[in-house]
């Protein structure tokens, strides 16, 4: 099953970049429109790239631990965008629960998340857009118990979990008018995310993917201003020195995923989903250890 899951989940990675390297020349052929130059105009922008919340039953196919749901919920706060400033801010939190398959159906270790991110709007052509962002995060599974066991495995049930974390990022993007009721739009995001300035879990100590480059790409097709379709791609690579992984070591230090997510017409701002992946280091808090390949299926929006 696991190498099932590697094959479909490189052909859902290079699919994207394949057609989208064959649609470029159609879609650069047409004309681009423009909107007012401001930044009250980029907001749109900037909340279309935000991650989406998702609904998934049964969670993660492959986990080694099994799940009846998995539900992740996240949204923007934008607390500050004047019309005629190149920055904006918003509070952004994000709230993750793994809903364990067993009698109880318990939520040993939620995985909480608030930060805040600033943008900086580079240039006002929406057409071909460009902006950048930092993101301060503190991510906590709100236990206050020893991370490790005495046999050196994790705390998974009541061990604390804590790190703090910048992520400064690129954003660059087109959009572009196909006919005049569709439009395309391809986003790509290049970032550096590191945690060891600020306070952490001390259990983590050359265990932990402290800093990681990410790469996230997004391909989307509305009609009408309508979101039909979104097809997400993105991979990320711990770089930092751990005691018992080489800077080869692909199976501990890769995460990648690519997911599909699709409205019907009588949806409204919500998708069906499908994803495949593979998290070398589970982002999910105190279960970081955890390896392993999956398919997630389910409901999306971006609230």
């Amino acid at each position: 099953m696991m190498t099932k899951y590697y094959s479909l989940l490189l052909a859902l990675v290079v699919m994207p970049l394949f057609i989208s390297a064959q649609q470029s020349d159609a879609i650069n052929a047409t004309n681009a429109f423009r909107l007012a130059d401001s930044t009250m105009n980029f907001l749109p922008i900037y909340k279309a790239n935000r991650e989406l919340s998702y609904t998934s039953p049964k969670g993660e196919l492959g986990s080694p631990v099994k799940f009846v749901l998995i539900g992740k919920l996240t949204t923007s706060y934008f607390l500050f965008a004047p019309e005629k400033s190149r920055f904006a801010f918003a509070l952004i939190p994000e709230f993750t629960v793994k809903v364990i398959d067993e009698r109880s159906a318990g939520v040993r270790t939620p995985s909480l998340k608030l930060g805040g991110q600033f943008y900086y709007q580079i240039n006002t052509d929406q057409t071909n857009y460009r902006y950048a962002s930092l993101k301060f995060n503190h991510h906590s599974n709100g236990q206050d118990g020893e991370a490790i066991n005495e046999d050196g495995s994790l705390n998974t049930r009541t061990g604390n979990f804590s790190t703090n974390y910048l992520t400064a990022t690129y954003h660059f993007g087109t959009r572009r008018q196909l006919a005049s009721n569709k439009q395309f739009q391809f986003n790509h995001d290049i970032g550096l995310e590191w945690h060891r300035w600020f306070d952490y879990e001390k259990a983590l100590e050359n265990d932990y993917g402290f800093t990681r480059l990410n790469y996230n790409l997004s391909w989307r097709q509305f009609a009408r201003e309508r979101e039909i379709w979104r097809w997400n791609s993105s991979l990320s690579y711990a770089i930092n020195k751990m005691s018992a992984y080489k800077l080869s070591a692909l199976k501990k230090r890769l995460n990648v995923e690519s997911s599909f997510h699709y409205s019907f017409p009588f949806m409204h701002k919500a998708f069906l989903m499908a994803a495949v992946g593979y998290y070398g280091e589970d982002p999910y808090n105190i279960y970081y250890r955890n390896k392993y390949a999956y398919l997630r299926f389910g409901v999306s929006t971006a609230l």
